[in-house]
Order: C-alpha cells, then structure tokens, then sequence
C-alpha cells in the first residue's frame, strides 16, 4: 500500500524540503536499477575459482623458476580476464542505455513554479502534472482528473487501461484509497491529464515492493559451473596424491631426490586440470557474443548453457506472446460481422457499406491523435478502409466532451460540420453502458448482450458504438440526455508477435513444454493459447485456486495444465518455485514488474528489453533486445550446441591428458629415460588450450540438436559415458605412444632422439583425437571436410611450431630434441596416423 504524503502546500515542496526528503528517504530510484561500478565487475572475475586456479598455476611455475613458461601463462591469464571485463562491461553499458530510454522525467510543483526533473529527485509530498504519454515517476495520489486512464500493464500484466479519478473529498487524507484514486510508479497515461501528489518513491512504491522478491531470491551457479569446479577439485587432489607417489619412489628406488621433484612437478603440470575452467569462460564468453549477434543480451553467462538444458519454457501472455498493443479484430452490426485478419479486409472497396457508419462514429468518439491503445487502433482501422468516403471526418470540430465515470462507463464526443449544419455526437464504451445510454428495451439488450458475450468468448476486447444527432442551442451537461441510437460493436484483440506460432512449434519439437501464464480471464487465456500453438484442450488453471490447493492436488494441476490464468506476482513465484520442485529446468519469460520475482526465481529468467521494466531486466539472465520471442529458439539452439560441444571438449582434455601423463609418470616409475620437461607441457598446453576450447567451440551444432529431448535434468558432463569414451582414447593413444618409445630405444635411438619421436607421436595423436570427437554422429570422412577455421589455423600453427622445434638447431636444444631425420618423422607420422 502506498504510503500517504505529510501535507504539502498549495504551491508545492520548496527545494529545500525536496532536497530534506531526499537525504531522508533515498533518491527515487531502486537498488536493482543501479549500474555495479567497474571494480565490482573485475573483482567478481577475479575471485572466480577457475581464474584463481589459472593463477595458482603461473605462480607454481614462477616457484620451479620457469619464468617464460609462468609469463606466457598468466599472460594468457590477463587476456581472458580482459576478454571477460570487456563482455560484463559491454553488457552493464547496454543496460544503462536501456535504462535511460525508460527513465522518465516528471513536471513538479517547485517554489510555487512547474518545473521538469529527473525521475529520480521525485520526493515523497511532491505535486506532479501528468498528462497523455507521461509515464508516472512515483505512486500518487490523484487530487484532480480530467478523463484520466492508465496503462498499468506492467504491473497487472492487463493491457486495458484504467480509470482513475480523484478520491471523495471526505476521503483525500485518509489512510486508505481506493486503487481507482492511486497512480504506481512506472504505468503510463494514455489518456487525459491530472495533478496528482507523490505517495511513496523508490523502494516503498508498489514497484519496490514486488522488487523487494528479489533480495529474497538467491542466486544459483549453474550445473556446469558447480560439476566443472568439483571436478577440478577432485582432479587436483588425485594428481596431488599421484605427485607425491612419484616423487618418493623415485627418491627410493634412484637416490635422486631432485631429480624426482623435478619429474613430479612435470607430472603435477601435465594433470594440472586447467583447460576445464577454460573450457567454461571461453565457451560461454564466446556464447554471449554469438547471441548478442541475434540481439540477446546475456547477463550471466552461466544462463546460456542452462537454456540448452530447459524442459519447461514459461511465458507471460501480455508483452510476451502479445504485442502488447490492440488491434480492431471485427465489426458487427445487426448479427453481421465484419473481420480485418487479412491485408484484403483493409482495402476500402472490401469493407461493406452496412458497416461504415460503425466505424465512423467509433473514430468520432475517440481522440484524433491517442495514446489509448484502443482509440489508437480504431483510427488506424477507420483510416484504412474508410479512406476517400464521406466517414473521415478530420476537418470537424470538436465542441464538447463527456468522459468515463463509475457510474458510466462509457465516453461521448460532439462534434460540428465545418459549415455548422451538421451536429453530432458519438459514444462508445461497455455493451452494458451503451444499452442504457440508447434506452434499449429487454429484447434488443438481450441481443446485444449475446452478440457480445459471443465475442468475449474469442477473447476480444468489445466496445459498442452509438450515434446522436442535437441543435447547438440543445447541448446539455450529460451524455444521458442525448437520444442516442445503437449502432454495432467494435472487437479488439492484443494480436501475437508473428513469430510466435513458429518459435513455439519449434520448442515444442525440441522437447520443451510451453506454459501460458496471464493475469487475463480464462477465455482470453485459452484463445491467445490455441492461436499460439500450445495444447489448451485441458483444463485451465487459475492461479487463485491453485494457491489454495493442498500440496499434492497442486502438484497435479501444474504438471497436467499448460495454461495458467489470473495470476498474481506471487502465484507465478509460486508456480515457477513448483516446477523447480517437480526437477524441471524452468526458462520464464516476461517484461513487466510483476514478472521479476519469477524471472529471478527461474533458472534461466529471459526479460524483453525495449519495454521491459528496469527491474525485468535486472532480475533476468538474458534480455531480448529486440523483443522477438523467436530469439528464444536462437538461444536454446545455442545453448545445445554449447553443452554438446563442451562434452567434446571434455572428452579431448581427458583423452590427451592421459598419454602425457603416462608418459610424464612411467618412465620415471620404471627407470627409462625421462621423456617430458616442463617446456614440452608448455608447448603442450599452448596446443591443447585453444583447441579444446575455440577449435571445439566454433563446431556447428549436430544435425538433431532441435529435435531430440532436453538433456535429463541430472545430466552430467562428467558423466560415465563421457569419462569412458576418454578413457578409452587416452589409454589407446598412450598405448601407441609407449610402442613408438620403446621401438625408438630398440632400433638404437639415443634418449634425445627417442624424445623428439615420441613427442611428433604424441602431438599427431592428439590431432587425431580432435578429428575423432568433432562430431560422434558423422563419419571421419566428414570430419576431414568439415569447415572449421579455427581448427586449421590452430593445427597449422601447432604443426609449424613442431616443424621448427625439430628442425632448427637453437629450438631444438630448447625441446631436449636428438637430430632426427625427415624420414624417421615421416615413418612416425605415417604410423601414428594409420
């Protein structure tokens, strides 16, 4: 409830008062809605563990005294850190633009003087002015009201507006006002003008209060990030133990203690699991970018791999599937109908002479340039299929107005004929208000009545349209003295964005169930979903009864309904926290005030941008920016391709780590001679980092990735299948590895020489092993023509690197290499390959 003013002068707050409420109360502002300062975003980065891990990496090798091996690594280290600023930053910037689009401004009485401030130095006790178009700064209480309705669709989730008036005046100060006298922070006016007086400002509005949800609402890590960082964890801690074995047997069993240091720290870094948070950033850093290029913003970049993974997509009617704004649907008059769903309907030679009268008069009633949704699609209609006919009427003059009340709800217009011969006036409004206003007998309001239930049916908006005509002299002071006569009714309908039908067919397909949740009544709930594409057939779920369901009954109405009607900001929470519980991966999306609370409860909260609350956006993951509902299918497509691609590149690291772990491990354990030094795992890692995560990365998705089932919600990516198949390789790889050391040391090979062998082995085997899991769907063939850019110029880079490393004098004695022939390097490629 708003908080009610102390009282304020006829001339308004001084400036000194505003700036005294202002210091006591805060700015008029939510804590959601401001921007985090650079150093909060860098910190978050860097006390991530996958950072502080790459960290603790370059500092062992700065320990061991590998300083260009620790230089190029925290190098690198820098460069994702900035990469990662750049992305955050990038996405804080866009928000601020966003913010400033539907930040308003308000007119306040100052010092006795209107004048025009920032939204956010409205004070508490401020007399504001507000007319058509205005967005309003701050709840208020109404103190004078001239036709004044209200847009507050972002706070009900209804798209009709609503009427507002000034309190009884034995009722201005009290405590409690009825909502018909109360403005809230962020609706807008769309038709009339008032002076109202600021009830409550930032934290304390009905906006502040829905956002207070939010606080309560914690944040969760995704899936990936929690397994990812458990198995660093667990990988660290086996490589710790492995080390330590190494380390004291090889003190045993040679006597050389630090020589056996010196093979267990090799042993440490070729284990170091530092490609998996790798994997990650990039993954997810480079996702981000890929969907901002279909006008997505990703606030939290975990939310992209988490939407690949959704079961059920939740969707707010209004705004959402909508588009938020009226149409004229159809006319009838005397049973007769009229409808405009197809680009002929508006051709002025299509529409039917028995309708024109209609629509002319419901233009009349209306205002010429509105900012009432409705009046503004009357005008749009009545201009396209009335064009060059007597029923355009914008040379008249208006003389007169008779706006909505309580106890009418309905409006009049008079106008006068350019030559004043002619005088007429035009009301439109409720079926119910127009039978009275034309003294209609029962007969013919039962009529009407039934012709416009039979549309409500459809979920249209209905409005009836009547005519009267009166002698300037004869004007009198209330629209019930005219004789009026009836003449049809006008439907309106809130259309769906065009790519909806589409974008739900293709969630549908891919596994995803797709629930309607509205604020509207169940009729219009039910048409909006069947045009929509979503199975309406069951029952319709109101929110309110749900709410008073025992636990079990609740449970079985949310996993059999896919609509959802009445809801309140509370019952989405609800139904949202209800699915979670059901161990559904719940994606919501919305763009107003009373969205927030679910969109910051969901998994994967998805908010529209261009009319989107600030706190839509604030509690969301993701924003469309264009508000396209088809971008959705852009993201989870994404979100797919990103979860299936880092399975791949998991599988890699584990399957290439294996052979440069055995070969940094038995050797040593068996008294060979030592293979690996700290500048092959350099050269390794140098390799590996980029491939596992760009080459796999830029991957395409596989042919199936939309029409196959979500993931199940306990997937894993270390799962048993995924540790096995690079297990499998691994060993298979080392195996080859040990066959070519031994066969080297055999046909008389000096250690050096045997080394270089095995490590051209090695590196033409990883190779392999990133053709092998580029797709596990397609054949190798394919995988060889596949484009991939990435992967060439990292392959290229990788075997000129080799090149050079074995054949050039200075690199070589870098690399512990023998002088190895062209031959000998062709017989191990040759083999390895085969």
């Amino acid at each position: 409830m708003s908080r009610i003013p102390v009282s304020t002068p006829q001339g308004g707050l001084t400036r000194a008062e505003a700036e005294a409420r202002l210091a006591a109360e805060g700015y008029n502002e939510l804590p959601s809605a401001r921007p985090r300062p650079l150093y909060a975003i860098a910190w978050g980065i860097i006390v991530e563990p996958m950072f502080l891990l790459l960290m603790t990496c370059g500092i062992i090798y700065l320990i061991i005294g590998n300083r260009k091996d620790a230089i190029i690594l925290l190098i690198f280290v820098l460069v994702i850190v900035s990469m990662s600023f750049f992305q955050e930053r990038k996405s804080e910037r866009t928000l601020e633009a966003l913010r400033d689009l539907t930040s308003p401004r308000a007119l306040v009485l100052r010092d006795s003087e209107p004048q025009r401030i920032a939204g956010r130095e409205v004070a508490r006790g401020d007399l504001i002015y507000l007319s058509e178009g205005d967005r309003v700064p701050a709840d208020a209480m109404v103190l004078s009201a001239q036709n004044l309705a209200a847009d507050e669709s972002l706070l009900t989730g209804e798209s009709v507006p609503v009427l507002k008036h000034a309190p009884p005046t034995n009722n201005a100060t009290g405590a409690t006002l009825p909502g018909e006298s109360l403005l809230f922070s962020g609706t807008l006016i769309v038709q009339g003008k008032c002076q109202a007086q600021v009830t409550a400002t930032g934290r304390h509005t009905a906006l502040g209060q829905i956002g207070k949800a939010l606080v309560i609402e914690p944040d969760e890590p995704s899936r990936v990030q929690t397994e990812t960082r458990q198995a660093v964890k667990n990988i660290a801690i086996c490589s710790t133990v492995l080390v330590l074995i190494l380390i004291i047997w090889h003190g045993i069993t040679q006597g050389e203690w630090l020589t056996g240091i010196l093979a267990g720290l090799t042993l440490a870094m070729s284990i170091m699991p530092a490609e998996f948070p790798l994997v990650l950033v990039i993954f997810m850093g480079l996702g981000a970018w890929r969907l901002a290029r279909h006008h997505v913003l990703t606030r939290r970049i975990p939310a992209i791999e988490m939407l690949g993974a959704a079961t059920v997509l939740c969707v707010d009617k209004t705004g959402t599937l909508t588009q938020n704004r009226m149409l004229v649907s159809c006319v009838m008059v005397q049973g007769a109908l009229y409808h405009f769903d197809t680009p002929d309907s508006l051709i002025p030679e299509n529409y039917p002479e028995v309708f024109h009268e209609t629509l002319e008069f419901a233009m009349l009633s209306s205002q010429r340039d509105p900012f009432d949704p409705m009046e503004k699609a009357i005008q749009e209609t009545g201009h396209a299929v009335l064009a060059g006919t007597e029923h355009i009427h914008d040379s008249w003059t208006l003389i007169e107005e008779y706006p909505l009340s309580r106890e009418l709800l309905a409006m009049s217009r008079a106008w006068q004929s350019p030559d004043r011969r002619q005088y007429v006036i035009a009301a439109k409004g409720a079926p119910e208000a127009i039978i009275d206003l034309c003294h209609l007998d029962d007969e013919k309001a039962a009529t009407i009545t039934h012709h416009a239930d039979l549309l409500a049916a459809q979920g249209l908006r209905i409005l009836a349209v009547a005519k009267a005509a009166f002698r300037i002299t004869e004007l009198p002071e209330d629209q019930h003295d005219f004789v009026f006569e009836y003449l049809g009714l006008v439907a309106l309908a809130d259309p769906l964005r065009p790519a909806v039908p589409a974008a739900v067919r293709e969630c549908l397909d891919a596994g995803i169930r797709v629930v309607m949740i509205t604020g509207d009544y169940p009729a219009t709930a039910r048409r909006i979903a069947e045009d929509a594409g979503l199975d309406a057939s069951g029952s319709l779920v109101s929110c309110a009864e749900m709410e008073n369901m025992d636990a079990a009954k609740r449970q079985e109405s949310i996993r059999n309904a896919n609509v959802f009607c009445r809801a309140t900001p509370e019952q989405k929470l609800l139904l949202v926290n209800a699915l979670k519980d059901q161990g559904e991966i719940v994606a919501m999306t919305g763009d107003g005030v009373n969205d927030a609370p679910a969109l910051k409860a969901a998994h994967i909260g998805i908010a529209m941008g261009k009319r989107g609350t600030d706190v839509a956006r604030e509690s969301s993951a993701l924003v469309l920016l264009d508000d396209d509902f088809s971008s959705i299918v852009t993201a989870v497509r994404l979100g797919r391709r990103i979860f299936d691609n880092i399975r791949k590149a998991v599988v890699f690291v584990i399957a290439a780590h294996i052979p440069i772990a055995g070969i940094s491990l038995f050797p040593v354990m068996l008294g060979w001679p030592i293979v690996l030094f700290p500048i092959h795992i350099v050269f390794f890692e140098l390799m590996m980092d980029p491939t596992c995560s760009i080459v796999f990365e830029g991957e395409a998705e596989e042919p199936d990735v939309m029409r196959r089932p979500p993931r199940a919600s306990d997937s894993r990516i270390f799962d048993q299948n995924i540790l096995q198949l690079g297990i499998r390789q691994g060993i298979a790889l080392l195996l080859w590895l040990l066959i070519v050391y031994r066969a080297a040391l055999f046909f008389g090979c000096s250690a050096d020489e045997t080394r270089a062998l095995t490590f051209t082995a090695m590196i033409i085997g990883d190779i392999w092993l990133v053709f092998a899991n580029r797709s596990w769907v397609r054949p190798m063939r394919a995988m060889l023509l596949k484009p991939n850019k990435a992967l060439w110029w990292v392959l290229g880079v990788a075997l000129a690197v080799l090149g050079i490393g074995l054949f050039v004098p200075f690199v070589r004695e870098l690399f512990h290499f023998g002088a190895i022939s062209l031959l000998q390097v062709a017989i191990t490629v040759a083999a390895t390959v085969l």
